[in-house]
């Protein structure tokens, strides 16, 4: 399994990703579900065949062209029933002007909400928040920050990372990986450790590890259950960490709220994302 994957899909031409999001909504009851209704029956001229295309029970469209012409000033959508062509609905002249009114104001919409992703993508420290919220793992840990160097080996790459409080991460990563995802100096990443990855350690210089990571911070909270106890520290940085310890280490290191440690781990062991 590669420890390196992309934070995002590509975008399409100049369009930003859609961190702001939003359903017009005219005087708190049209909205597209009942615009959805008026453009199928516009299109089908039959109210039976508008709710199979939106996958509504007629009982449930009828309900909602129901309430939808008693609220408004004028009859939207007239329907026969019976008659030698069988019957059938279409939308009244007030009907039209409403969906033509929702279709124009619904592109202006979307060109507001276009403009305002722009301004976000254009504020690198803002859209690094926004990613912090989006990214969805099973991983406990995230922890962002910025490419600062990369190390290619003859099969294996150095990934140097580092955090917005100025410690650096290094994780490796396969060769191949380097030039499929053209990952460079300078792009935003995120690092997903797993809380089960991470060793706690006090008095970290009187010891030698083999693990490239040593971050110093303190303990912030203790979680104890029978089976395992949930450390979380904070960095300086303001970050934090989350460490899964046996019980036993628990009572061999002293730990408390406040104490200082050392959390440690490999330079596989993070999952490297970054921003396309």
């Amino acid at each position: 399994m590669s420890n390196i994957f992309n934070m995002e899909k590509k975008q399409n031409g100049n369009i930003p990703p859609m961190w702001v999001e939003g359903e017009l909504r005219l005087a708190g009851a049209l909205d597209n579900r009942i615009i959805g209704l008026l453009t199928a029956i516009q299109k089908t001229g039959s109210l039976n065949q508008a709710a199979k295309q939106l996958g509504l029970s007629y009982k449930g469209a009828w309900q909602i062209l129901e309430r939808t012409n008693n609220s408004a000033p004028k009859i939207l959508v007239t329907t026969a029933t019976g008659g030698s062509k069988g019957g059938g609905s279409c939308l009244t002249d007030a009907g039209q002007a409403l969906l033509a009114l929702f279709t124009r104001l619904e592109q202006q919409h979307q060109h507001f909400l276009e403009q305002l992703n722009r301004d976000l993508a254009n504020n690198p420290d803002m859209v690094l928040l926004l990613q912090r919220l989006v990214v969805k793992t099973s991983a406990r840990n995230q922890l962002f920050g910025r490419v600062t160097d990369i190390r290619a080996g003859s099969v294996n790459a150095e990934v140097m990372v580092q955090l917005k409080g100025g410690e650096t991460i290094v994780t490796t990563t396969d060769l191949s990986l380097l030039t499929e995802l053209e990952l460079k100096i300078g792009v935003d990443a995120v690092l997903l450790i797993n809380s089960a990855d991470i060793t706690l350690v006090v008095e970290a210089n009187s010891h030698q590890f083999s693990a490239r990571n040593h971050l110093a911070c303190h303990v912030l909270s203790i979680q104890q259950t029978a089976a395992n106890v949930e450390v979380i520290v904070l960095l300086p940085s303001g970050e934090t960490l989350i460490a899964n310890i046996v019980p036993e280490s628990l009572e061999n290191l002293k730990l408390s709220i406040g104490k200082p440690v050392w959390v440690i781990f490999k330079a596989n062991v993070p999952y490297l994302g970054i921003r396309e």
